[in-house]
């Protein structure tokens, strides 16, 4: 962060640099007309530099991106007192202003839905407002439920930064992204239904600055607030599980909560092609922090870490002994200290 910090501010003293030799050169003539009016916006510009190191060109724009530095071009503009983007004061260096430019990042938290879509510029000589639309941040995609999807299932996808949300089975190397239809949206949660087709597919949520796409594909679940695809087992005590846990949960509305006592554990029969998957994925969380061994098929152990904030891994298959097919998953407690009360979620698979 202090390395970008400090680039960002070295871009804006070059561009301060270049605005006061523009206006030192245009003021050379002694005819030149001294603005005392109001002030007046021309234009707004990205300020800072490219991915290869050279300036941003100074090129109009009509859409910005919080977390970014900006030129606002007019005349009139050295008294400036305030800046607002949407409403929201924002604030600036006195040093990054002149009488033609202001040098400005725009705030992270500056609102983006529902706004006025304005920039305002309050100086002693007057307010000059101005249109101009800020982007809201890229979406991010904390989950989708139910995981294990079918077509025409309305599903919930969850994340934030939802404005005017493009919801897509994402592109894949030889597949094209196909649209699904968005039942209703607000900025943190979607309602869509599935499409056709829609198998090992990952979901794909954009707005206007950017795309993500889920974690998960569809149809990859062994559990997501359900247990899918047991066939035999249970814990060996018996007791102490829960596949509807709504205390806590990783992903959707539940967890599976299983109340280990010490060295307790369990196995869990199922009957699945492995083929088109390269690793295990869980999400893992306890009371307290410890330990649980975990095991495909009866191979060796796989030590899942236990804290008291979720934890979300993804095992490659070489590391569970590269298994073909999955006929029983273990788990057990290894605290040694009276057991653990340990929540599971998102289990499921992670495509090829």
């Amino acid at each position: 962060m202090k390395n970008i910090k400090i680039v960002s501010l070295a871009a804006c003293m070059a561009w301060m640099l270049s605005l006061m030799l523009f206006t030192s050169c245009s003021s050379d003539d002694s005819s030149a007309e001294v603005y005392t009016g109001a002030p007046v916006i021309e234009s707004v510009m990205p300020s800072g530099y490219n991915a290869d190191g050279s300036l941003k060109p100074l090129t109009p724009v009509t859409l910005v991106d919080p977390k970014n530095y900006y030129v606002i071009h007019g005349k009139g503009l050295l008294t400036t007192k305030k800046v607002y983007f949407n409403d929201f004061d924002t604030y600036f260096r006195p040093t990054f202003v002149t009488d033609t430019d202001i040098i400005i990042l725009v705030d992270e938290d500056t609102p983006y839905a529902n706004a006025s879509n304005q920039l305002k510029v309050v100086t002693e000589r007057g307010t000059v407002v101005y249109n101009l639309t800020v982007a809201p941040p890229v979406p991010t995609f904390s989950g989708f439920n139910s995981i294990n999807c079918a077509e025409g299932d309305q599903v919930i996808i969850k994340g934030k930064y939802f404005l005017n949300p493009v919801v897509t089975l994402a592109e894949t190397p030889t597949q094209p992204a196909v649209p699904v239809t968005v039942v209703s949206s607000t900025l943190e949660q979607i309602v869509v239904k599935i499409p056709a087709n829609a198998n090992h597919r990952y979901l794909s949520v954009a707005n206007i600055s950017g795309a993500a796409v889920s974690k998960e594909a569809i149809g990859t679940a062994l559990y997501d607030d359900i247990l899918y695809g047991v066939q035999w087992g249970g814990p060996w005590a018996g007791k102490g599980v829960n596949f509807a846990f709504e205390g806590d949960s990783y992903q959707g509305e539940k967890s599976w909560q299983w109340e280990f006592g010490q060295w307790d554990g369990g196995n869990w029969g199922f009957n699945v092609d492995l083929t088109p998957y390269k690793a295990l994925r869980i999400a893992i969380k306890g009371s307290k922090t410890g330990r649980v061994n975990f095991s495909v098929n009866g191979g060796a152990n796989y030590v899942l870490p236990v804290t008291t904030s979720w934890v979300y891994l993804e095992i490659p298959f070489s590391d569970l002994g590269n298994p073909t097919s999955l006929w029983m998953l273990t788990f057990q407690e290894s605290n040694n200290d009276g057991g653990n009360t340990v929540l599971f979620d998102d289990i499921g698979f992670v495509l090829k």
